[in-house]
């Protein structure tokens, strides 16, 4: 069998994530376990060959790690983040939830830190979930049941709003 390499990456790289793009009127967005949300607009991102070793994303604190890579048009996109402790058991946890346009983060340049978009109540240490998009978002707990999100929050900075239940997922419609 013939074997090739899709992507090269270097010493300490990983794939976090890929899109297709029709078009680069898009913003690509990272957020990190440590609450660090980064964005710039795709058109900064140049097309690369099978050979190609990826694109810088987001420089990454120690121990941090992405929870969520995606492109989205920047005007009306929401972003909701979820946090919680990094010592209690996955579920068990309602932790906080937060809601925000993603027009409140400043765009950033590609492999930078970011900003931070979620403040951390006391207990809570890491974002377990996140998401940026389009469209309502919704989420559900681990058994399907519909969890209610707090309404935008304009504040970039803040902290979440305390969650009904634990929080399995989110979706959003594209």
């Amino acid at each position: 069998k013939e074997a090739w390499e899709i992507i090269r990456l270097d010493e300490g790289d990983e794939v976090v994530g890929a899109v297709e793009l029709s078009h680069d009127l898009v913003e690509l967005v990272f957020i990190t376990s440590d609450a660090q949300l980064l964005h710039f607009p795709a058109s900064s991102v140049r097309p690369q060959g099978r050979s190609g070793g990826g694109m810088a994303g987001i420089k990454l604190a120690p121990g941090a790690r992405v929870v969520f890579f995606g492109a989205t048009p920047a005007a009306d996109a929401s972003v909701v983040t979820v946090a919680g402790s990094s010592a209690a058991l996955p579920g068990t946890e309602a932790g906080t939830v937060k809601m925000t346009r993603l027009a409140e983060y400043p765009p950033k340049g590609r492999a930078t830190g970011g900003v931070r978009c979620h403040k951390f109540r006391s207990g809570e240490d890491r974002l377990l979930l996140a998401w940026v998009g389009t469209g309502p978002a919704r989420a559900a707990t681990a058994s399907g049941v519909p969890v209610a999100l707090p309404e935008i929050d304009p504040r970039r900075d803040a902290t979440g709003s305390p969650a009904a239940a634990p929080i399995a997922g989110l979706a959003g419609s594209l």
